[in-house]
């Protein structure tokens, strides 16, 4: 008897995959995580290798995390986390989104996603630490405000500038204090727009306790 009943468990049809769901996904489809991560219907559900379909859905480019759940009695959920693109970056012809962290994981031929701004750096990547201080400029700033940046450069790690839609040039300065720049810089255009700061062509928060406009 125990030896049938652990038969049924780990190889009888009673306890097989029915059903394999993806959660989470969005410019993937869910045919293409199933097609990675490889359980097929019918296998006996102790026998999924969750952390082998874990291994090979996290190779795809667009995934920053996934986790592979048995769903009792008959089921199989993957759960995926798609990286976020914050920028977009030319590498010899080729246009690459790109997230927080500096991974190049996407290419684009039309318009980038909303919200995502041309990046340029010499050599875009995460160990890279000119990108890494651009990224976390942008990702500093309130999503309204990335929306109104053309687009960033960084020459180095210390050296990161921004170019509003409207040709203002901000100068952010190193990664340091991202958040205190941000602060400034969300108020000083709050107050350019509603007119109570004469125009300036170049904003200066990478000093945020001593902002400069010129």
């Amino acid at each position: 008897m125990l030896g049938l009943l652990a038969w049924l468990l780990w190889a009888g049809p009673v306890l097989a995959v029915a059903d394999v769901r993806v959660d989470g996904a969005g410019t993937l489809t869910a045919a293409e995580v199933l097609d990675v991560a490889g359980i097929a219907e019918g296998t006996p559900l102790l026998q999924v290798d969750v952390d082998a379909a874990e291994t090979r859905v996290a190779r795809l480019p667009q995934v920053a995390g996934v986790e592979v759940t048995r769903g009792w009695p008959r089921s199989v959920v993957v759960t995926v986390v798609e990286r976020v693109p914050v920028a977009v970056v030319d590498v010899s012809g080729t246009r690459s989104l790109v997230d927080a962290d500096g991974v190049l994981f996407d290419t684009v031929t039309g318009d980038p996603p909303a919200g995502v701004v041309p990046l340029d750096v010499d050599d875009p990547g995460p160990e890279d630490r000119a990108t890494r201080a651009a990224l976390t400029a942008l990702v500093a700033l309130p999503e309204d405000v990335r929306g109104d940046v053309a687009d960033a450069q960084a020459d180095s790690a210390e050296d990161v500038t921004l170019t509003l839609e409207d040709g203002t040039t901000v100068l952010w300065g190193s990664a340091e204090e991202a958040g205190a720049k941000a602060d400034a810089l969300v108020a000083l255009l709050g107050q350019l727009r509603a007119g109570t700061l004469a125009a300036a062509d170049t904003i200066d928060v990478s000093t945020p306790s001593a902002v400069v406009l010129r």
